[in-house]
C-alpha cells in the first residue's frame, strides 16, 4: 500500500508485531475516495513531520514511525480496520486527516485509552476524552468570512449547496445563523450524495434562487466537479462562491480562477504571498530542502496533518503539545493562487 519512504504497511507491522522500542503513530490519510487528491500533500508533510521529531531525539529517545491507513474507504471499513489495528499494538496513537462521518466512526470505534488527533476543520459539537481537534469549528471557520462577503459583496441571497454528511449539516446550520445576524438569507438549500454524480440539478438551483453567493461545503474531487462546470455554465463571473474545504489542490484541480469571484476560508494558503506567516514559509522552505522542486504543495489540510503528527508526538512524551490554532483565513482564487484578505474577523 505505502510507497512513501518510512510509511509503514499496516498489514507488515501486523505481522512483524510490536516494538518496544519505536513510537508508531497511526497515520489516517484519504488514499482513495473523493480526498484522495490531497494524499501526496498530507503523506509529504506528515513524513516531514515525523523526521524533524527524529532529528530532535524522538519520544524519550525512541524514533517515531508511521503506519499507514486508508480513510477515504466508508466510515464503518475504516473504523473497524483502526479499532482491530490499534487492539493489535500496530500503533499507539492515531492522527486522522478525513470526512467528518470518518471522525464519528473512528471516536465510537476505538478503545477508550488510544489518543487520537484530527486535523481538518471538524463539524463541532462534543468529543470523548483522548480525542484532539487541532481544526476550526464551521462557525469558527465560516463566520468572518460570510459576514466579509454579506457587507463587502453584497452577497445577501445564498444558496448552500454540500455533500450529505455530518460536517456539511454543521456547516449549513452555522450559515443559516451567521446569515440572519448579518442581513443575509438562505434562498436555497441543497444536500446531495458523494459524487461523481450530475451537477446540472445543482446548478440549476442556484440559477432559479437568484442567489448572490454560494456556500460550497463540498470536498475533494466532487468541490472540483462543481467548480468546473460552474465555470462552464457562466455562472462564475456573477455568482460569488466560498468554500470550507477548497485549498491549493483543489485549485490547481479545477485549472485556476480568474474572475475574483471564487473564495476560501481555510486556516493557511501556501501562495497567499505577504499573507503567508513566517512559519509557513519556513515549512515550505523545509518541505521544498527534503522533498525536492517537484513536491506536492503544502495545502491547508497537508498543514493540518503536519501539525497533527507533532501533536502525536508530543502526546506521546507525556507533554500536551504546543496547540497551534490558526485562526481561519479568506482569501480569493487569482489564477491558480490564492491572495489573502484582510478585516474578515467576526466582530
Amino acid at each position: 500500500m505505502p510507497s512513501q519512504p518510512g510509511l509503514l504497511d499496516p498489514w507488515e507491522v501486523l505481522l512483524s508485531g510490536p516494538r518496544p522500542d519505536v513510537v508508531r503513530v497511526g497515520l489516517a490519510v484519504p488514499l482513495s475516495g473523493p480526498l484522495a487528491m490531497t494524499a501526496p500533500s498530507a503523506l509529504d508533510l506528515a513524513g516531514l513531520a515525523a523526521d524533524e521529531v527524529n532529528a530532535a531525539g524522538g519520544v524519550g529517545g525512541r524514533p517515531v514511525e508511521l503506519v499507514a491507513v486508508d480513510s477515504g474507504r466508508a466510515p464503518d471499513v475504516v473504523a473497524a480496520e483502526a479499532a482491530m489495528l490499534s487492539r493489535a499494538g500496530v500503533f499507539e496513537l492515531l492522527v486522522g486527516f478525513h470526512t467528518s462521518d470518518v471522525h464519528r466512526a473512528l471516536e465510537n470505534a476505538l478503545p477508550p485509552d488510544v489518543r487520537y488527533v484530527y486535523t481538518p476543520p471538524h463539524e463541532g459539537g462534543r468529543h470523548r476524552p483522548g480525542v484532539v481537534r487541532i481544526g476550526a469549528s464551521p462557525l469558527e471557520q465560516h463566520a468572518g468570512a460570510v459576514a466579509w462577503l454579506v457587507r463587502n459583496r453584497r452577497a445577501r441571497r445564498w444558496a448552500l449547496v454540500g455533500t450529505d454528511y455530518v460536517w456539511p449539516r454543521a456547516v449549513h446550520r452555522a450559515a443559516h445563523r451567521v446569515l440572519a445576524e448579518t442581513g443575509g438569507y438562505v434562498a436555497a438549500e441543497a444536500l446531495v450524495p458523494f459524487g461523481p454524480g450530475d451537477v446540472g440539478p445543482l446548478l440549476d438551483l442556484v440559477t432559479r434562487s437568484r442567489a448572490d453567493a454560494v456556500l460550497l461545503s463540498l470536498v475533494g474531487r466532487d468541490l472540483v466537479a462543481f467548480n468546473r462546470e460552474f465555470t462552464r455554465a457562466g455562472l462564475d463571473r456573477r455568482v460569488v462562491r466560498l468554500s470550507g474545504a477548497l485549498e491549493e489542490n483543489g485549485l490547481y484541480a479545477l485549472g485556476g480562477d480568474v474572475t475574483g469571484s471564487l473564495f476560501a476560508c481555510m486556516p493557511s494558503y501556501a501562495a497567499a504571498d505577504d499573507g503567508a506567516d513566517e512559519g509557513q514559509l519556513a515549512l515550505e522552505e523545509r518541505h521544498a530542502r527534503r522533498s525536492g522542486p517537484g513536491a506536492p504543495v503544502v495545502c491547508a489540510y497537508a498543514r493540518g496533518v503536519y501539525d497533527g503528527v507533532r501533536r502525536a508526538a508530543a502526546l506521546a512524551d507525556g507533554r500536551p503539545g504546543r496547540a497551534r490554532r490558526a485562526s481561519p483565513r479568506l482569501a480569493r482564487a487569482d489564477g491558480l493562487a490564492f491572495r489573502e484578505l484582510t478585516g474578515t474577523s467576526r466582530g
